[in-house]
């Protein structure tokens, strides 16, 4: 029974981990794609640039993120082992670091999603490395066949 609680509690964060990521993802779309633009249009020249850059990596961020937790969903499902989601294609990527004096170039709304896509990434980051520290057990078939591959 304790198995089942836990599974369960796990699939309740990772639902609410992904539903906090595509809130964040719409609501990063909608300011930089529309409401963001006349604060964009204020900003000085390189400002500009900055605002472009970090819009980028609010949403590289928020890729990996949104990812990795379908790459969960996956394994709960029963669709992906959890060996497999442990391949280095299914971790988490790295996030893009911002710099902190060009942040507080931007304004204010925009400072807040770089602040906001950086904490989700780093609590998921927690997860991810948490998850790789515990090996699951391989089937005797995956040993055999990574075997054979090493030995070809």
């Amino acid at each position: 029974m304790q198995g089942e609680s836990a599974a369960r509690f796990e699939r309740r964060l990772i639902d609410s981990l992904y539903t906090e990521a595509m809130l964040l993802a719409d609501e990063a779309r909608d300011y930089f794609d529309e409401s963001g633009r006349a604060d964009r249009d204020a900003l000085a020249p390189l400002a500009r640039v900055s605002f472009s850059c970090e819009s980028l990596k609010i949403t590289t961020r928020l890729m990996h993120v949104i990812a990795w937790l379908l790459t969960q969903r996956a394994v709960m499902a029963g669709e992906l082992s959890a060996v497999d989601a442990l391949d280095g294609s299914r971790r988490l990527g790295d996030a893009p670091a911002s710099e902190p004096a060009a942040v507080e170039t931007l304004p204010p709304r925009a400072r807040s999603l770089v602040e906001a896509s950086s904490r989700l990434h780093w609590r998921v980051a927690q997860l991810d490395t948490a998850q790789a520290s515990v090996t699951p057990a391989a089937s005797p078939a995956r040993v055999m066949i990574e075997r054979l591959a090493r030995a070809l």
